[in-house]
């Protein structure tokens, strides 16, 4: 594996250089403990405000977007630019399955999931077949999303419609619902981390590095990318339905390609693309600065850019890849005990 890419994309367990994982599984658990304990503190920070409640609700939604995304292209390299879309078949399936078709709200959430899987192994399959490089495979799942936009246009409309089931249980109060996804992003970081430990994780980074060379070792390319297609849209997905099912709501702008690919994509490229924790700093940082700016008026899209702009001038390789990359360089300028002992006590004894 190049030592390059590793520094380049830090796909460490929290960022910066890839290392060989001790079978401890500490260095995994404290720091998704971390995360946990510290966000559980949001509801006490923002009090009774249900309209902060419903953001925070919507930040978590978004890190576990970023978490199953970063799952499929951080691992492996396959550009799904259907992310909306993805947790979109969850949100209208989940609904239509529990509403429409009278099945019970957990069997319908099931079954979404597993629908909304299918649907990116799929797409991970059909590009790998095609032998679609990154581009081209971005294409191809952007016109899916584009697709299953107009099928739900056609479904509920513009306006989209109200979720029945859930209603009068704790899917809509605001501090369970925001446990609730917590507790969902929790599980995406801590399948992500274990799959990362695993010889499947090792399988992911060696295709992604090179995939010729992955090929020649004996790797099997298409299983293991539509193994990671599969099991990231099946967090994509369950993140869609749940965080529908919090709202009481879907309509197609909640799915839409700029309003979830595009945030997801700057979230993981802020925090660091291929790292464990880089999709929960993104979705933090930006979740707070979208609610700064939500008065600017159409000046937010711009002030927006400006401040993704000067951030990737200033860390264009994500923010826990350049704090571990710097950190490391720090570790080697460091001399060790033995070397201290050798430097001499003063300048004149040189």
């Amino acid at each position: 594996m190049s030592d390059g890419f590793a520094i380049a994309t830090g796909t460490s367990e929290v960022g910066g250089v890839e290392r060989r994982a001790s079978r401890s599984l500490i260095p995994l658990i404290v720091p998704i403990l971390l995360v946990g304990a510290v966000l559980s503190l949001a509801p006490i920070w923002l009090g009774e405000s249900r309209v902060l409640m419903r953001v925070a609700v919507r930040g978590l939604a978004f890190a576990s977007y970023a978490v199953g995304f970063n799952l499929i292209f951080g691992s492996t390299g396959q550009l799904f630019l259907c992310v909306g879309a993805l947790a979109g078949v969850g949100g209208y399936g989940a609904a239509l399955l529990a509403d429409e078709a009278g099945w019970p709200l957990i069997p319908s959430i099931a079954a979404a999931v597993v629908i909304a899987s299918l649907v990116g192994g799929l797409l991970s399959y059909v590009a790998v077949r095609r032998s679609l490089g990154v581009i081209f495979t971005g294409i191809v799942t952007l016109i899916f999303s584009l697709t299953f936009l107009n099928v739900v246009h056609q479904i509920g409309g513009d306006a989209g419609f109200a979720i029945q089931s859930g209603s009068g249980t704790f899917l809509r109060s605001a501090t369970p619902s925001y446990y609730l996804m917590l507790g969902l992003v929790l599980v995406c970081l801590l399948v992500h981390g274990l799959l990362r430990r695993s010889h499947i994780g090792w399988g992911f980074r060696a295709l992604r590095d090179n995939e010729v060379a992955a090929e020649l070792a004996g790797i099997n390319v298409a299983r293991y990318r539509v193994l990671a297609a599969l099991i990231g849209a099946a967090m994509l997905g369950l993140a869609g339905a749940l965080f529908a099912q919090t709202r009481g709501r879907v309509s197609p702008t909640s799915y839409e390609f700029a309003e979830v690919d595009v945030l997801v994509l700057v979230m993981l490229a802020f925090g660091g693309i291929g790292t464990l924790l880089g999709p929960i700093l993104g979705a933090i940082v930006f979740t707070i600065v979208g609610e700064l700016m939500v008065d600017l008026g159409l000046l937010r899209l711009v002030a927006h850019g400006a401040l993704i702009i000067a951030l990737f001038l200033w860390v264009p390789r994500g923010v826990i890849p350049t704090i571990g990359s710097a950190l490391t360089k720090r570790r080697r300028r460091r001399p060790t005990p033995s070397q201290e002992a050798a430097l001499p006590e003063r300048v004149e004894d040189v």
